[in-house]
């Protein structure tokens, strides 16, 4: 009875060492180029060569050696024939530098139509998260109608720049514990900013990549209203942790941020929706703090939340203070009133949203929010 050689992995790769690259004339086991998948059962022999690019000119030719080396040099009954297979590494993609690498959670506080108070829930918000102890940052980034500077009385503010390893970088105003940078601090505020889109996307760009931000907790973003390209560029430039969409209760109001909630979650666009605000909820006399009137519906935004299934983050009630403080440039949320701490009951519900998102993300993802 005709006895056959067993088949062991030293066997099978001392004949491939007999087969050269033709690139460089080296034998494709100290190239590397076999893999450590090497599989034997019985007469049956199964690998993988490794070739740098699909596009290697000298592939079906490697191939075709390596199975006539070990037929030659190990057996000729060797199954071999289509056993071999091709690999070519993925290339390794560089992960982009964060734009703001010092700033933990990036949050854009949006509405589907102008009017509904998303410049006063930005700035409050940015101020009740100051207050308890964070560093907050507000980009007003409505750049045809920006409104932060007079929400904070620093209109007047000269902004300046300094050197920061190297580079010069615009220093923004701080006022009420929040770092604040506005298209408003450089345009005349008595004439209207006649600016294309593309003039007024890298009038942004430069607001938030040409200034010292320094460490944040929070970065908040007041977006222009609706939906336009501005928003794509901060979708583009910055990694949102999430936004923030203001609304009335009001049916048109409630129609319009329904298309922002849909552009957020739109595949293309792909920004996580921490919830829906209601202001303007009721109107409550200044005198008389527990009566409620609804002057634009009630909990229309409330229902919109929960078809959408999004959280109803809060509901602010329309309060003579807050449109008087905001003027004066002394936001509601430094008082300890009703209204005020409204919006210290929203940050806190916001801090919140945005600690269930970072459970649900992957450790490498995940940041600290808590304080």
């Amino acid at each position: 009875m005709e006895q056959t050689q067993p088949l062991y992995p030293n066997l099978i790769l001392d004949a491939l060492k007999t087969v050269r690259y033709p690139g460089n004339g080296k034998n494709i086991v100290e190239l590397g180029m076999v893999a450590d998948d090497m599989r034997i059962d019985g007469r049956k022999v199964s690998f993988t060569l490794v070739f740098d690019k699909p596009t290697d000119p000298f592939i079906k030719s490697v191939v075709k050696s390596a199975e006539t080396a070990i037929l030659t040099f190990v057996a000729p009954d060797v199954d071999i024939k289509g056993n071999i297979a091709v690999s070519v590494p993925q290339p390794k993609v560089e992960k982009p530098a964060p734009v703001l690498p010092g700033v933990k959670n990036i949050i854009g506080i949006s509405s589907g139509k102008g009017g509904v108070g998303k410049s006063t829930v930005a700035a409050n918000l940015a101020v009740a998260l100051a207050r308890r102890g964070f560093k907050v940052g507000l980009l007003d980034a409505d750049i045809f109608g920006p409104s932060v500077p007079k929400m904070f009385g620093v209109e007047d503010e000269q902004l300046f720049m300094h050197s920061v390893n190297g580079r010069d970088l615009i220093i923004p105003a701080e006022r009420y514990g929040v770092k604040i940078l506005s298209i408003g601090f450089m345009v005349d505020r008595n004439k209207p900013v006649l600016w294309r889109g593309s003039m007024a996307s890298n009038a942004l760009n430069q607001l938030i990549t040409q200034a010292d931000w320094g460490e944040l907790d929070y970065f908040l973003i007041d977006m222009p209203p609706g939906t336009s390209d501005i928003h794509l560029t901060l979708v583009q430039t910055l990694g949102l942790t999430g936004v923030v969409v203001v609304s009335t209760p009001q049916e048109v109001a409630l129609a319009d941020a329904r298309k922002g909630i849909a552009m957020f979650m739109d595949e293309k666009v792909n920004v996580p929706v921490l919830g829906l605000v209601e202001n303007m909820a009721w109107f409550t006399p200044l005198r008389h703090p527990d009566e409620k009137y609804f002057l634009f519906g009630r909990e229309g935004a409330k229902r919109l939340a929960e078809e959408l299934g999004v959280e109803l983050l809060g509901q602010i009630p329309l309060v003579e203070d807050i449109c008087r403080q905001a003027d004066a440039g002394e936001p509601i949320a430094l008082a300890d009133s009703i209204e005020g701490m409204a919006f210290v009951d929203l940050s806190q519900a916001v801090v919140a949203a945005i600690d269930r998102r970072n459970a649900s993300l992957p450790p490498t993802q995940k940041v600290e929010t808590h304080k």
